[in-house]
């Protein structure tokens, strides 16, 4: 087979692809342009009703309302009724999910309250590591370590692969990524959180490459805690506030070490004395990001009647058809994947290793092409199935080709 003929055989079949995709007529609920954006993973692209929203928060109910805005505009019960629009996304029933601060803070908040519930569990004696996935996001791994510190842990990292050999009557909690953040691994949450269960321990997973990309099912499979950014497949918005999720069986065992007037069983009493409210609640610590947290509000509505299991089977088909085409424009040798084959155990970016990727980067961009670069040598594309179709997916690749020749 000719290139020309290859070429043109994987471009018909992407427009016989968009034709067949039942999602296509969500792109029309964004803000794009005529590139290709596959970086989704870092950044969702802006959905469209989010301008009007924001206008909305800032100029009658910050503007005419002003402080009434907490009770008539709803701005106090944000945090909690945001949550529940999350809730179904991850798999969990309402009232477990509160949102606000930082993924970091979150992480944070979780891993002592969970280290926490451990030592309440077995009397607060033996039960004195932490297991971190040893692959994380750095700041997880600097979270893990200032929280080892605070509750006189003893931190060890350790390959998600390798967690249910590494668990004993010494371990604590274990806090793991749903979604390797370089390479697009998926990793087996039912089965490693089932084996820190066996083993007496908390388990508390990082979601950020996750929510909105695939289902994850926290109540089903009896996570304890779990925390996410919501401006990567959520579409959020840069800085949008994360969220932390609590089991309900664990709620009134939750002891944040962030209590805050937000979280107080009676927020405007005034106590000397804390006492955490009832629920998720007790999550909350500071006054919400207001402005943000709306923006974030408005953008979830793009989810309204989109089934999880719908972007799941086309995230797996674009990211398959990406590496078909990369397969067969690309020259033999130029790019690694790193990203796995088997579905199981993909997210939805791929990502490959090429020895001057930021520069092939950089280059793509100035194309309209847009992923992004992870040092040393990482290209990664991340695939956010309610905006990216398999025309674009194809044209990404042949530019790469082009680039990479």
């Amino acid at each position: 087979m000719s290139e020309l003929t290859g070429l043109t055989g994987k471009a018909t079949a992407a427009k016989e692809l968009d034709a067949a995709d039942e999602l296509a007529g969500l792109r029309a609920r964004f803000v794009l342009d005529h590139g290709v954006y596959l970086d989704g993973n870092s950044l969702g692209a802006l959905p469209a009703a989010v301008p009007d929203r924001v206008a909305d928060v800032v100029r009658r109910q910050w503007g005419e309302l002003r402080i009434r805005s907490w009770d008539e505009s709803g701005w106090w019960t944000a945090p909690e009724r945001i949550g529940d629009r999350i809730a179904p996304l991850v798999g969990a029933a309402p009232g477990q999910i509160v949102v606000g601060d930082s993924t970091s803070v979150n992480v944070f908040k979780a891993l002592v309250g969970a280290v926490r519930i451990a030592a309440d569990g077995d009397g607060g004696g033996g039960r004195d590591e932490i297991l971190v996935d040893a692959t994380t996001f750095p700041t997880d791994g600097y979270i893990a370590g200032s929280a080892a510190r605070l509750t006189g842990r003893t931190l060890r990292p350790v390959a998600p692969g390798e967690v249910p050999a590494a668990l004993s009557e010494r371990t604590a909690a274990v806090l793991l990524n749903h979604v390797d953040y370089r390479t697009g691994r998926l990793h087996d949450l039912p089965s490693l959180t089932a084996a820190v269960h066996a083993a007496g321990a908390v388990a508390v997973w990082d979601l950020c490459h996750s929510a909105g990309a695939l289902p994850v099912g926290l109540d089903e499979h009896g996570v304890d805690l779990a925390v996410g950014c919501t401006y990567k497949y959520l579409n959020g918005g840069p800085g949008s506030p994360a969220y932390l999720y609590v089991r309900k069986g664990l709620q009134d065992r939750f002891d944040s070490p962030l209590p805050g007037w937000n979280s107080h069983a009676e927020p405007f009493g005034m106590r000397e004395v804390y006492e955490p409210a009832r629920g998720a609640l007790r999550g909350r610590v500071g006054t919400p990001d207001i402005l943000s947290m709306l923006a974030l509000e408005a953008a979830l509505e793009v989810w309204d009647g989109v089934p999880v299991e719908a972007v799941r089977a086309k995230s797996l088909a674009l990211t398959d058809f990406f590496l078909e085409c990369v397969g067969a424009y690309v020259p033999e040798g130029r790019v690694e994947s790193l990203t796995p084959v088997r579905h199981e155990e993909r997210g939805s970016q791929v990502a490959l290793r090429c020895s001057d990727a930021g520069d092939v980067m950089k280059r793509l961009i100035e194309r309209g092409i847009v992923g992004d670069f992870r040092h040393p040598d990482v290209l990664r594309f991340g695939f956010t199935p309610l905006y990216v179709g398999f025309t674009e997916v194809e044209r990404a690749a042949r530019v790469l080709a082009e680039v990479l020749a």
